[in-house]
């Protein structure tokens, strides 16, 4: 029955094979339709696909991206990955990059983990105008320019802040660094050092190793470090270094109870990757740092199912036991690239892929994504402790500057969980922390006058005269100079006057009692004899401030002779106030014929010559500034009193002639201008500053002269302090804290007000030059008309004989009609005289 029931319905069964076939063939037809429809937008993958982090990085953006699309399925645009490997050399990288622009079109390039992987990307990306995206490459100042390159790693300055907090909390006064001798470990450790510097963290001592570096090496240097009684350890070390530094650490009994270590992020981050078992046991007591990435359920199911796709020999052997930070960077990279992606493609949307993608904002796995001048920074850390074979949390510390745990929120270390340091013990190691009473005293007097308070200000017990206080501009400056040496700095009050020339030769003198002298003191040569300076650490010169107050010629020689100059009226007006004009700028083309017309010519253009020169010189600063004129009493100028810098520049200058008034604070210098006693005052800068920062509108700086070096330290001669405070002082300077101090402190008066309109341009100024260019046109036109009347002489003459022959015939006859009336002359018999001739008709 079966069988008959089989034979029968074949035809029914390969009817309902072609009608199947045909819907899947007409499915598949929609698909490929569906696809068509598609815009496929091509990205680069340049990663070392043989390391642990690449292929990490690879199956990250892929399942990223399947994921996306999946949520958003009805999106016009496909993000498509063209993979290639860089084996982890950076020209590898840029020449797989320069591959994937020309052959593949792509858009945008993911790649670039080292320093100078993301240079040669970012600089690709200025020059294709291409979005490059480097993952955990540090932040560098050096990448700064690339305005293509989008960076996802972690705050290094947050960090660094982390580290000196945590290391301040147990009041260790001093560590030592040890650092990968590589650029890009080199570069991201600079701000780590920086805030050391800054928090009084004293750098005992720097060892680099490279990856070349061998175990008798190692093991040397670290017997060193052990010798100098180095006790606390910051550690920036790749992993690879890492599993070689800790076995030769414990080897060396650097391990163990007393010792101290922290690990940066950029080391713990790495830690995903399968770390030899000895290694770890021997790094047990550790403290790390590593980027945070809060849990969550996407987080978790994410994990699990990338560790499902996985291929079978990358899980043998737990290569991979963990999702890297990077990882979680790179499927947030993925999901900005496919959003914006789709938004640029949209109607009336101008926006570039890169604006899309620093404009998006969305929540990723590693939180909140919103790029940061085109950065995307973790900015909180977890703090972990290295315990047997794995690692436990002990605490986090914050973006905003705080320590904390689960429960807690604190500014010190003491909300953490209970550290297990070296050894096992739960008790802080003492580190090298020194009590105050142990640290070294620097005996350091300070000019006391308090004449500019805003410089040097010294407050003092009214009773015993001791000092109570210290503050002012030269102090902070002096302050952030010293802080990194870890010197108790006693001051000592200069009681005897202005002249710092005796302090100076006092410093030298009494060796057993001061060791610098600091405050508003000029760096001379003649007290470099006695004391070494830093270098200077203020604007050098000095300035001079006053008070502001409130307050046709060549035609008519060429038209005869030369052609050009002639023709109808409107040709020959034409061309007079053109040649008149174009002379401005000895632009004219006519040539001259005449000898007069070039004297003509020749004086003008001097004349111009002397108008262009001086007005071009002032008129800048004439259209800016206002003018100032000086009081009425031009006798006296003004001085700091008691300055020697202040007299030996008015003996040495043109106001030698005047009368010098000595003035001891801004109060002063303002109410001397403001009164008028004085004319001028000369000051150095420094002191100057103060004055237009108190008054920032009633005065002008007429002129600087560069001629003092300006205020500096002094120390004895041969102090190894001279040297390490010059250079502190170059930090504050090229780091800009040297400007945001003056700011502070003369914050009123960012410049100077100048004059440059102290003697106005007049035309009262160029009398002179007007009246000899208006005797030479006169010349000219005498000139000229005395060869027009030697020319036409004799028919002057002619027409001057007519003239007055006929002037004299017309005299006679008025004359004689006078004398001897005619008949005729009346009225009647004129009319009788011409009734007659009309009779004659």
């Amino acid at each position: 029955m079966e069988k008959r029931f089989c034979i029968q319905n074949s035809p029914l069964l390969s009817f309902l094979l072609v009608l199947l076939l045909f819907i899947s063939n007409c499915f598949a037809s929609s698909q490929n339709d569906e696809v068509d429809e598609q815009v496929r937008v091509r990205v680069g993958l340049v990663l070392d696909l043989g390391s642990v982090e690449g292929k990490i990085v690879r199956s990250s953006v892929s399942m990223a991206l399947s994921d996306f699309y999946a949520i958003h399925n009805d999106y016009k645009t496909r993000v498509s990955l063209s993979v290639r490997n860089s084996h982890g050399e950076p020209l590898l990288t840029l020449s797989s990059a320069v591959d994937l622009l020309q052959t593949e079109g792509v858009e945008a390039i993911i790649g670039g983990n080292s320093l100078l992987e993301a240079k040669l990307l970012g600089e690709l990306g200025e020059k294709a105008r291409v979005p490059m995206i480097s993952l955990d490459s540090p932040i560098s100042c050096s990448l700064s320019k690339y305005s293509h390159l989008i960076q996802a790693t972690h705050d290094s300055t947050s960090e660094a802040k982390g580290i000196t907090s945590f290391i301040n909390g147990f009041d260790w006064n001093s560590v030592a660094l040890v650092y990968e001798d590589h650029d890009d470990w080199k570069d991201s450790m600079q701000l780590l050092v920086d805030h050391f510097h800054e928090n009084n963290v004293r750098i005992k001592s720097k060892i680099g190793f490279t990856v070349s570096s061998s175990e008798d090496s190692m093991m040397d240097r670290l017997r060193k470090l052990n010798a100098l009684g180095t006790t606390v350890f910051v550690v920036h070390l790749s992993k690879v270094m890492v599993t070689y530094l800790f076995p030769c650490a414990e080897k060396l009994g650097m391990m163990g109870e007393g010792f101290a270590w922290i690990l940066t992020a950029k080391s713990m981050n790495r830690f995903h990757e399968s770390i030899d078992d000895f290694a770890k046991e021997t790094m047990e007591g550790v403290v790390g740092f590593k980027s945070y990435i809060p849990m969550s359920k996407e987080v978790h199911n994410f994990t699990l199912r990338w560790r499902k796709s996985l291929h079978v020999e990358e899980v043998i052997g737990t290569e991979i036991t963990r999702l890297s930070i990077s990882g979680i960077w790179a499927h947030d990279i993925a999901w900005a690239l496919a959003s914006a992606a789709e938004v640029i493609r949209m109607p009336n949307v101008t926006s570039t892929l890169l604006e899309a993608i620093t404009e998006s904002k969305f929540k990723g796995l590693s939180g909140d994504f919103q790029l940061d001048d085109r950065k995307l920074l973790s900015d909180k850390f977890e703090i972990v402790n290295m315990i047997g074979s794995g690692e436990r949390r002990i605490g986090f510390w914050n973006f905003n500057g705080s320590f904390s745990n689960r429960r807690h929120l604190s500014s010190t270390h003491n909300n953490l969980e209970t550290i297990i340091w070296p050894g096992g013990s739960t008790q802080s190691p003492k580190g090298s922390s020194l009590k105050q009473s142990d640290r070294k005293k620097l005996r350091v007097l300070v000019t006391s006058s308090n004449r500019f308070p805003r410089l040097v200000n010294v407050t003092t017990d009214p009773v015993t005269h001791d000092i109570i206080n210290v503050d002012g501009f030269c102090i902070e400056v002096f302050n952030a100079s010293i802080a990194p040496f870890n010197y108790e700095v006693e001051y000592i009050r200069w009681r005897n006057g202005s002249n710092y020339d005796n302090l100076a030769y006092v410093l030298n003198s009494q060796k057993d009692k001061y060791d610098a002298a600091v405050g508003d003191i000029t760096i001379t040569w003649n007290r470099s004899t006695y004391v070494d300076f830093t270098l200077p650490f203020t604007e050098m010169g000095l300035g001079i401030v006053a008070l502001k107050e409130r307050s046709i010629i060549v035609w008519l020689i060429e038209r005869h002779e030369n052609p050009e100059f002639q023709g109808s009226w409107s040709q020959q007006i034409g061309v007079m106030l053109w040649f008149g004009f174009s002379t401005l700028v000895y632009a004219h083309r006519e040539r001259l014929n005449h000898n007069l017309s070039r004297f003509v010519v020749t004086v003008w253009i001097f004349a111009v010559l002397i108008l262009v020169t001086s007005y071009t010189a002032t008129l800048t600063s004439m259209m800016t500034v206002q003018s100032i004129r000086f009081n009425s009493n031009k006798n006296y100028v003004g001085h700091l009193s008691g300055s020697l810098i202040a007299k030996a520049a008015l003996t040495n200058s043109s106001m030698q002639t005047m009368r010098s008034l000595g003035l001891n604070t801004s109060d002063d210098y303002a109410r001397a201008l403001l009164d008028k006693n004085v004319s001028l005052i000369v000051s150095e800068l420094p002191y100057l500053k103060v004055l237009f920062r108190d008054y920032p509108k009633d005065f002008l700086m007429v002129k600087k002269q560069y001629t003092t070096n300006g205020f500096g330290f002094m120390f004895q001669k041969g102090s190894e302090l001279v040297h390490n405070v010059s250079r502190e002082i170059s930090k504050l300077r090229t780091s800009e804290r040297l400007n945001e101090m003056e700011r502070r402190w003369f914050e009123k008066q960012s410049s100077y007000p100048t004059d440059d309109k102290s003697n106005p341009l007049t035309l009262d100024r160029f009398r002179g030059l007007f009246m000899i260019t208006g005797v030479s046109f006169a010349f000219s036109l005498a000139v000229l008309f005395i060869l027009w009347l030697r020319e036409k002489w004799d028919i002057i003459v002619h027409s001057v004989n007519i003239f007055l022959s006929r002037r004299l015939r017309h005299f006679r006859i008025i004359f004689t009609r006078t004398i001897h009336p005619s008949p005729l002359d009346n009225t009647i018999g004129e009319n009788a005289i011409q009734m007659a001739q009309r009779n004659r008709r």
